[in-house]
């Protein structure tokens, strides 16, 4: 069984990965210092599990299982943290155990038996499962593309515009489809975007201003952009209310 150990903490990866080479068929392929890291050692070096913490900087544990869900042959996740049990509740949907700090010997051949049971599918479904509490909001948007997964820094998204099954995500960096619903977005992003036609939602921060066009239609213009996006006519008065507020 390959593992991936991820804690932002050095001592805590190297005392983890002392754990693991004591268990019977396992080996350490990789390790990462935070989310983010743990998706692209993810999927470079395969990994049947993941033991990873779920407090990190950059991206948390939590939303990189969300992520590692996506990309192929999905690992299996077990967090190691230093979370009571009580609180662990809501972080159990997205992984196969957990194990609290310090973690045991025998606790974690348990859990690394559990992971064995599961088939790919089950994995990948129990990364998308979603917790009873209050719904997190992401950091990244993650899109499967030709490259691999790829992260997409929400503070970066100029906007989503939804065309049929898919989502296009314009950055700074070009475009990715993303297979989700536009109403979801602005359900967890709705803070940071607004709404400006039915399938259409862009970012405030990058919003410089909405004019009127020929035959009467408005657009919004958008920093670094040189397209305008179309404002329909019932969300034009809501945007220049939210403008009025910036």
């Amino acid at each position: 069984m390959r593992v991936l150990v991820c804690d932002d903490e050095q001592l805590a990866r190297d005392r983890l990965k002392r754990l693991v080479e004591k268990a019977d068929n396992v080996e350490v392929v990789a390790e990462a210092a935070n989310g983010r890291e743990a998706i692209e050692q993810a999927q470079e070096h395969r990994p049947d599990v993941v033991l990873m913490d779920i407090r990190m900087p950059e991206m948390d544990g939590m939303e990189a299982a969300e992520h590692l869900s996506k990309i192929d042959n999905p690992p299996a996740i077990i967090f190691c943290t230093a979370y009571d049990e009580h609180a662990l509740q809501a972080f159990k949907v997205h992984a196969v155990d957990y194990l609290l700090k310090p973690v045991s010997l025998s606790d974690l051949e348990v859990a690394l038996a559990k992971a064995r049971t599961l088939n790919r599918v089950q994995l990948a479904e129990l990364g998308r499962e979603v917790s009873e509490e209050k719904p997190r909001r992401r950091g990244h948007i993650s899109a499967r593309t030709h490259r691999g997964l790829e992260l997409v820094p929400v503070d970066d998204v100029r906007y989503f515009l939804a065309d049929q099954k898919y989502v296009t995500v314009c950055f700074s960096e070009g475009e990715v489809l993303i297979d989700e619903t536009l109403k979801d977005l602005e359900t967890e992003f709705g803070e940071q975007f607004v709404r400006i036609h039915r399938n259409a939602l862009v970012a405030l921060k990058y919003i410089e201003g909405m004019e009127l066009a020929t035959a009467g239609h408005h657009q919004v213009r958008l920093r670094g952009i040189e397209e305008r996006l179309t404002v329909s006519r019932r969300h034009v008065a809501g945007l220049r209310k939210v403008l009025q507020s910036l």
